[in-house]
């Protein structure tokens, strides 16, 4: 007897992590299809499963889709991220953020599916009382992107409460890494992330990287973060899906590694992967950000039995710089980034 397909309706699917949770999905038996609408997404990274082009705001779509492959889950990516656009734009990153996931609630409602993934953000925490940071922190949001997902927390949690929604939210911290034999890795329009902006320094591909401030109460006096391999990222979505079974009720998790890394020790990875010293510029401080930044990833470890084995710096550097190496000159480069 033929086994039915477990469909997971993966929106975004096409971005960055989203395309990584798919490939995570079918190596776990399910088969991801993937809703995007391709405005920072790509085509070339949704490989694992069919590709529907469209908006998660437009219900009539989504009913359509929950339909026709009667998905066991969704598992939710489709946002707008960009923190200082956020400042700029709140009217864009509320209507599509907010409204946008508020409409693929209520498409699920209505087609009675009760299990959701959400890809969160530790950015709901704002400056941090202390570190590491537990899920029982305070969530004080200090930019638009941090607010509007706090406020899908929230949306969530009335949902629970009202139609049984079975509903995860995943705050990760820092993603980054890529998984280079596949095809897949760090590719936004825009980037902001200080591991791809130090390596296409490296590579010639930009200016001197920039690092904001050299003052802070840090071993090397600059910011320290907690990066997480994007596989490990997946690999907590996949495992976050499978608790869902028989999860009741919301529940938060923060992915992380616990260990931070300062911007200087990420400019000497890269240094040491590159062969070769990396061009920066020193500047002063930028506002709002903390000197650290890192999870206590503790209540994933021993609720979702989730542990990050692919987050060293090493490995992270190593796997992003394969990834953008890959790209063979800034003509190449350009096309891929910009690929639909």
């Amino acid at each position: 007897m033929k086994t039915k397909m477990r469909h997971v309706l993966v929106t975004g699917g096409a971005g960055y992590v989203g395309s990584h949770a798919c490939r995570m999905l079918a190596k776990s038996g399910y088969l991801p299809v993937t809703v995007d609408n391709l405005t920072t997404g790509h085509r070339w990274a949704v490989r694992w499963g069919p590709l529907e082009v469209g908006d998660i705001a437009d219900h009539k779509l989504i009913t359509a889709l929950l339909a026709k492959y009667q998905p066991v889950a969704v598992m939710h990516f489709a946002a707008l991220s960009l923190v200082g656009e956020s400042g700029s734009l709140p009217a864009r990153y509320y209507d599509n953020n907010v409204a946008g996931t508020l409409s693929l609630l209520d498409a699920m409602r209505v087609a009675g599916i009760d299990r959701f993934v959400f890809s969160s953000t530790c950015a709901t925490y704002g400056q941090p009382e202390s570190c590491p940071i537990r899920e029982t922190a305070p969530q004080q949001p200090i930019n638009t992107y941090g607010r509007s997902k706090l406020m899908i927390e929230t949306i969530l949690k009335d949902f629970v409460a009202a139609y049984g929604l079975k509903a995860t939210a995943l705050r990760y911290f820092n993603a980054a890494g890529a998984v280079p034999a596949d095809g897949i890795g760090e590719a936004h329009p825009c980037e902001t992330h200080l591991i791809p902006l130090v390596i296409e320094a490296a590579l010639g591909r930009r200016g001197p990287v920039q690092i904001f401030g050299t003052d802070y109460p840090t071993p090397d006096g600059t910011c320290q973060r907690d990066y997480i391999h994007v596989n490990d990222l997946a690999t907590a979505h996949v495992q976050a899906l499978a608790r869902s079974e028989s999860q009741t009720g919301f529940e938060a998790f923060n992915l992380g590694t616990g260990q931070p890394y300062s911007v200087r020790e990420v400019v000497a990875a890269v240094a040491t992967q590159a062969g070769r010293a990396v061009p920066q510029q020193i500047g002063a401080r930028r506002a709002g950000d903390p000197a650290a930044l890192y999870a206590d990833p503790t209540l994933a470890r021993e609720t979702l039995n989730w542990s990050p084995v692919e987050s060293s710096l090493a490995d992270i550097v190593g796997s992003a710089w394969a990834w953008h190496a890959s790209l063979q000159d800034m003509h190449q480069h350009a096309e891929v980034r910009h690929a639909v």
